[in-house]
């Protein structure tokens, strides 16, 4: 019959509990009572006057005994079933009805038991179901006189005088069980045709059984000598049996709910693990999730409510979830710690608590009565030492006593099912937040970046990547060590949290890398974020007793178009802002990033060239190797003259590349790159392959000129460079004195202590060392000295500028008085005036290279070269020596 769950007041019926949360539900079952009571009414009217009372004084003793017996078989009924809202009981209402069939009028026997159904159900609080129940019980009664009347109507005194009774009795159980199942369909709860049949079935063969016991037990009362005994043991075995039934029931039910709990909280972690990974409430309690469970608790139960509180951060408050009566405002949002902390959230362990108003410790009892409750069974949710939450059950419903031992054994099984799932999500939980954000700055990380960008990329696609790099880190962990180093990361964090406030998604990438995502911008707004972000990030940084600037670089790139400009990608194709993903923004920003590097700049946005430079210099790196192999890279030379004799002492070897695809490749263009790819030494050996097969080829010809090969900074730092120096040396039998190896100021300066070994091994060899673009790198004059290097050559930039900046002549006869005092052979770049020359050549500078005398030359223009511009004479040493023609 249709109550709540845990409910019930006639014989062996189902039960449906409303559909919760669904008005439509309770409007539906609230026009059904009352049309249910309405039929009752009638039906016992029409019944009434089928089969009229006849007073007499007898009859008061007969009801009162009618009513005793409602009652008690009331108390004893047991609820042995209880699936998705539908509860089923076991009660005895049919014995009593058989006897009221044998022994009293229709009117009696219908008072008496809506007196006893009805008052059980105001005394449990089950108001809301009266109306139902009255009519369903009126119906009962009335279908069971009915059918008793028309059955012994139709017999006519044949067969047994008991049958029409037994009739009768039976046909109570089977109208209240199908004025159920219509209360269930219009409750919205679905049932198989397969349940519903098992369930009339099972009420069929209870009321059989239940029918039985009223005749044979009146049958033996009334006509066998001091019988009640008998009959009285027979209805203690049945009770027996049915409780010992019903303990095998409520078992299997009872596993019933916690399997059903378990799948509710395997559901709800499946759905957390699908949130996003960065989302502020990923790991949040949802009320949704565990209403359910508060639900299920409380059917099993039968208790007028049970409260869930929940948390899975132990420094976080907890959030309570309550299922069945209202719980006091003030009762909802309790401490746990402290002194303000409430008495049922203070319990230590975690078994079970049966507390009871009547009983209770003082500030128990204070708990209880705030909380509106007789009596409570209360279960803490541990983790270790964690307190994950707290479940109450609140007032026994289902019967006249309170929480039994089934009951206290039920929750704690339940509460130690649930404090394990907790526990376990509260790890998963951990290890979601590890494995998606960063350890050092508590932001997200790549792959939470990822995560939580793209899902926001799908619903907001008018957004702007920005990639920010602090570049202090390498400086502080050399100086300070790593642990300063990281407080200036964690620093930079914050600041860019406060700068773009906490719904912006923002993550480190690596080192002083950082990224974050500004939905709904526009390349305006990202630049003008981008400059408040330079400005915040570029402020000092306290750093034990000092302050440490950092610099800033950000490059951003938009989702969508700019300025009406559809941004193409890395492959030259345009794509919209839907085929962007959050990784080709963040390449796309990076890009923006090195650009602005590169300049100098501190902001710059994407453009569409940038992606091609990109891909230009990826497709140089990738088609080197092939291209040395191939014959596209060549090496050129250009001469150089000793001054002022303009002799021909020795080229200098030039790389150059002619690209199929991309002409002719200036090695600033694809020199950094090769260097970048670690490709350099590949590059190094072939030039120093080509150049000493030059110098061998001059030397059969009893030429003495030399060769420069520019040197890498990767050369510098490798130990086994100067062996593979010696080793081609060797192999084209070219004396060390004609081979020259230039290094620029920076490259030695960029790590002196590391670059010195390799320098003195090379020294040793015999091989001359000279200083490339001397003057534009560091304040090095304190370091030439102790370089073991032969030349120096002063940069082209002051060579240039000599005929109309004094300054620059200055520099440039510093440099040659600073070299000469030092021994060291002086060389200028950039000659490409007479007067240039002239002013070297009276300075005292000892080599001239430039335009003037010759542009870089392939090897057999160099050959033309020589013959068209140099006069051949035997010097000093017997020697050929190409003197240049003026």
């Amino acid at each position: 019959m249709p109550e709540t769950a845990h409910e019930r007041t006639t014989p062996t019926e189902a039960l449906a509990e409303t559909a919760a949360g669904d008005p439509s539900a309770d409007r539906r079952f609230s026009t059904f009572s009352v049309i249910v009571l309405v039929t009752g009414v009638a039906a016992a009217a029409l019944v009434s006057l089928w089969l009229p009372l006849r007073p007499s004084t007898e009859l008061i003793g007969t009801a009162v005994l009618l009513v005793l017996a409602f009652l008690v078989v009331e108390q004893l009924s047991v609820n042995i079933d209880v699936r998705g809202g539908v509860s089923w009981t076991i009660s005895f209402t049919e014995i009593p009805l058989a006897i009221g069939l044998f022994v009293a009028p229709f009117q009696v026997v219908l008072a008496a038991h809506l007196i006893a159904g009805v008052g059980t159900l105001l005394a449990r609080r089950v108001q809301d179901r009266v109306l139902y129940n009255t009519g369903a019980e009126i119906l009962e009664i009335s279908a069971a006189f009915a059918v008793f009347t028309a059955t012994g109507s139709v017999l006519h005194g044949a067969g047994p005088h008991w049958f029409a009774v037994f009739v009768g009795a039976l046909s109570a159980p089977i109208t209240s069980t199908l004025l159920a199942l219509v209360a269930v369909h219009i409750l919205g709860r679905r049932m198989r045709i397969g349940a519903a049949t098992k369930l009339v079935s099972r009420t069929l063969v209870l009321g059989l059984v239940n029918a039985s016991v009223g005749v044979v037990g009146y049958e033996v009362a009334t006509n066998v000598d001091h019988g009640w005994p008998l009959v009285l043991a027979m209805l203690g075995g049945v009770w027996a049996l049915y409780l010992a039934y019903s303990g095998l029931l409520r078992e299997q039910r009872d596993l019933e709910a916690l399997s059903e709990v378990s799948l509710i909280v395997a559901r709800s972690g499946r759905r957390a693990a699908a949130r996003p990974a960065a989302g502020p409430d990923a790991n949040a309690v949802k009320s949704d999730d565990w209403l359910g469970i508060a639900q299920r608790i409380k059917d099993q139960l039968g208790a007028a409510r049970v409260v869930l509180r929940l948390r899975f951060d132990p420094q976080s408050p907890m959030h309570t979830v309550v299922a069945g009566d209202d719980l006091p405002a003030d009762m909802v949002d309790l401490d746990a710690v402290g002194t303000r902390a409430d008495a049922l959230l203070r319990l230590p362990g975690s078994h079970v608590r049966h507390f009871r108003r009547l009983d209770a410790l003082p500030e128990i009892r204070h708990a209880l009565v705030q909380r509106g409750a007789q009596e409570a069974l209360v279960v803490p949710l541990r983790s270790a030492s964690h307190l994950l939450g707290v479940v109450e059950a609140h007032d026994k419903l289902s019967r006249w006593r309170g929480f039994g031992q089934a009951d206290l054994r039920m929750i704690g099984t339940t509460a130690s099912h649930l404090a394990t799932a907790l526990d376990n999500r509260r790890l998963l939980a951990t290890l979601r937040h590890d494995a998606y954000h960063d350890p050092l700055t508590g932001l997200h990380n790549r792959p939470g970046f990822r995560q939580l960008a793209t899902e926001l990329l799908a619903s907001r696609p008018g957004s702007v990547m920005l990639r920010v790099d602090l570049e202090v880190q390498a400086a502080i962990s050399d100086a300070l060590g790593y642990a300063w180093s990281d407080r200036i990361t964690i620093a930079a964090g914050r600041r860019l949290r406060e700068a773009l406030g906490a719904d912006t998604p923002l993550a480190r990438l690596e080192g002083g890398a950082f990224a974050a995502l500004l939905v709904d911008a526009d390349v305006a707004g990202a630049q003008e974020v981008a400059e408040r972000l330079v400005a915040s990030l570029s402020a000092p940084y306290p750093v034990d007793r000092l302050t440490v600037e950092a610099g800033v670089v950000v490059g951003y790139s938009s989702s969508a178009m700019a300025d009406g400009v559809m941004f193409p990608d890395a492959g030259g194709s345009e794509s919209g802002a839907a085929e962007l993903d959050v990784d080709e923004l963040l390449k796309r920003a990076d890009m923006a990033l090195r650009a602005a590097r590169s300049a100098g700049e501190k902001v710059r946005a994407y453009m569409p060239s940038m992606g091609q430079i990109f891909l230009r210099r990826f497709q140089l790196v990738t088609q080197f190797r092939q291209s040395l192999e191939s014959g596209q890279v060549s090496v050129h030379y250009q001469p150089k003259v000793a001054l002022p004799r303009r002799e021909v002492l020795g080229v200098e070897a030039l790389v150059r590349w002619r690209h199929p695809e991309f002409g002719d490749l200036h090695p600033d263009e694809f020199v950094p790159a090769v260097e970048a790819a670690g490709l350099v030494d590949a590059l190094t050996d072939f030039v120093l392959d080509k150049a000493l097969i030059r110098v061998r080829k001059w030397m059969n010809r009893e030429l003495r000129i030399g060769v420069a090969v520019n040197l890498s900074v990767r050369s510098l730092a490798d130990l086994e460079f100067p062996n593979r120096v010696a080793a081609a040396l060797e192999l084209h039998r070219v004396p060390p004195e004609l081979l020259t190896l230039e290094l620029t100021e920076s490259g030695v300066m960029a790590d002196p202590a590391r670059a010195l070994p390799v320098l003195r091994a090379l020294h040793n060899l015999g091989v001359v060392l000279a200083v490339d673009d001397f003057g534009t790198g560091y304040s090095s004059l304190a370091y030439l000295r102790q370089l073991p290097v032969d030349e120096v050559k002063i940069d082209k930039s002051f060579v240039f500028g000599m005929g109309s900046d004094l300054g620059d002549l200055a520099v440039v006869r510093s440099i040659v008085e600073l070299g000469h005092s030092l021994g060291l052979i002086v060389v200028a770049e950039g000659v490409e005036e007479d007067a240039a020359r002239d002013q070297l050549a009276a300075m005292g500078c000892d080599v001239a290279q430039g335009y003037l005398i010759s542009r870089p030359l392939s090897e057999e223009r160099l050959e033309a070269w020589l013959q068209a511009r140099t006069a051949q004479a035997r010097g000093l040493r017997d020697e050929m020596v190409l003197t240049l023609l003026s």
